[in-house]
């Protein structure tokens, strides 16, 4: 009985002494890692804070080389074509139309000498013949006048003679009375005869002037019955209307039977193969469309016609100015020439563009290069940015004309940002993508995970080209990957 009790109590004891021992062992242990820890925060609090070193950012931009040049300015304005020869075609008389040709309708082609309209040639033909009859009548008075004058004159011819020889038997009898075998009455009988006879030559040369005169009138009533012959007849012609050259109608308001007005607007005849285009432009872009004379010169223009996506154009020349600059309008009316017509009509709005004379000494660089002050960015010493005064000549769409000095060779940043300045480091992309990566680059292994993060990092990026973009997609999609590119896009979270 004693022998297992005592068994017992040994074995409790020696469990008690070993939990006292961890129990003790444990405490200690914690009061160690509560001195650590105290000690780690002694020192944290006594330990002065010092910032980590700043790291310059810097920006990936956009760069042009600039290269002064050449350049021939374009001028663009916007007008409408025109036809250089447009004929209204009138009714010059009245009457019903009584037939029409059949190509007489709008867009209809005719040829020179077709006969278009036809009016009613009774009225017309009567009025002819009466006027053809009062001439046949002015010429019978005309002959009746010439025999009357030629009759006259015989007359007056006879009267003189008489005359003169009653003078000489006046003569006569005065000589015999002064030999005194005449008496005075014979001289006197002979004398009134002479008187007489003298006074039927003044009757006769009345009548010839009479006859002269009647022959001045036969004449003007020939003119005048020739005049109303030939209006007759102009009358008569005008019934019927013709195309004086080759071209397309346009404006028809008429049908066959009806009456027409004189002077009424029977249609338009327009020349399709003689057009030229009018558009407004401003004056100082007309100032540079002189030559030193203060002519406009003959600058080549392109017309285009892009209503609908038509795409057609022609070229052409400047040809000349509007007299006058119009009321309530600016600038100066210009008209062109132009050379090839297939596919333009009278009316279309066109856009035209002139090539102005060149200009050297310019470099083309993107509007979005210059600020509102008229300076780029370019690259100096170590890719630092520099600002750079520049001249602006003319403005082209999306690019610029401009010079200055220093600007040849230099590479201007394309896209100006309220990030960008003087002073401010930058890597230089070459038209908007990154530098080319040399073949013998050093190439790495990336895993799935980073591998999809770069790949989100340029989907995501907006301003970079698609092309630039498809292009690091590619290179992003082989087994290695150019280190170069890994750290672009990681450092610009994607370009």
């Amino acid at each position: 009985m004693w022998r297992p009790m005592k068994g017992i109590w040994m074995r409790f004891l020696r469990h008690s002494v070993i939990g006292l021992f961890l129990l003790g062992l444990s405490a200690a242990l914690v009061l160690y890692a509560a001195q650590l820890i105290s000690s780690a925060i002694q020192a944290s609090l006594s330990e002065e804070h010092r910032a980590p070193p700043a790291r310059e950012r810097v920006f990936a931009v956009n760069v042009v080389t600039a290269v002064l040049g050449e350049e021939h300015p374009e001028l663009v304005g916007f007008g409408h074509v025109e036809s250089r020869r447009t004929l209204e075609l009138r009714a010059a008389v009245s009457g019903r139309v009584v037939r029409l040709a059949e190509g007489f309708q709008d867009g209809g082609r005719v040829q020179a000498g077709d006969t278009l309209v036809e009016i009613d040639t009774a009225d017309a033909q009567a009025t002819r013949d009466r006027a053809d009859a009062d001439m046949m009548d002015a010429k019978a008075e005309s002959r009746d006048a010439a025999r009357a004058l030629d009759l006259a004159r015989d007359e007056l011819k006879t009267a003189q003679m008489q005359a003169d020889l009653q003078e000489r038997a006046y003569q006569r009898q005065v000589d015999l009375k002064t030999r005194g075998v005449g008496t005075d009455a014979a001289v006197e009988a002979a004398e009134l005869t002479a008187t007489q006879a003298r006074q039927a030559v003044l009757t006769r040369r009345q009548a010839v002037s009479q006859a002269e005169a009647r022959v001045d009138q036969a004449r003007t009533l020939v003119a005048r019955a020739q005049i109303a012959l030939d209006e007759a007849q102009r009358d008569l012609n005008d019934t019927s209307i013709t195309a004086p050259f080759t071209g397309t109608l346009q404006s028809v308001s008429l049908v066959e039977g009806r009456l027409v007005a004189g002077n009424e607007i029977l249609a338009e005849l327009v020349d399709p193969d003689q057009l030229e285009v009018a558009f407004r432009i401003s004056t100082t872009q007309y100032a540079r469309l002189l030559d030193d004379s203060g002519r406009l010169i003959p600058a080549p223009v392109t017309v285009r016609l892009d209503a609908a996506g038509a795409g057609i154009s022609a070229p052409g020349t400047l040809a000349r100015a509007s007299g006058a600059v119009g009321d309530g309008q600016s600038g100066r009316l210009i008209y062109a020439r132009m050379e090839r017509t297939a596919g333009f009509k009278p009316g279309d709005f066109v856009t035209v563009t002139v090539r102005e004379p060149a200009i050297a000494g310019l470099a083309r660089l993107p509007a979005s290069a210059m600020d509102a002050r008229q300076t780029v960015l370019v690259l100096g010493e170590d890719n630092r940015l520099e600002e750079l005064p520049v001249e602006l000549v003319r403005r082209q769409g999306d690019d610029i004309l401009v010079r200055g000095a220093g600007l040849d060779g230099a590479r201007v940043v394309t896209g100006r940002t309220p990030l960008l300045g003087a002073g401010i480091k930058v890597r230089p992309l070459t038209n908007g993508a990154e530098a080319a990566v040399t073949e013998d680059a050093e190439l790495i292994e990336l895993s799935a995970e980073r591998r999809q993060r770069l790949v989100a990092m340029v989907t995501g990026n907006d301003q970079m080209p698609k092309s630039a973009k498809a292009r690091v997609l590619a290179q992003l999609e082989q087994p290695r990957v150019p280190a170069a590119l890994v750290l672009q896009i990681e450092e610009n979270k994607g370009g």
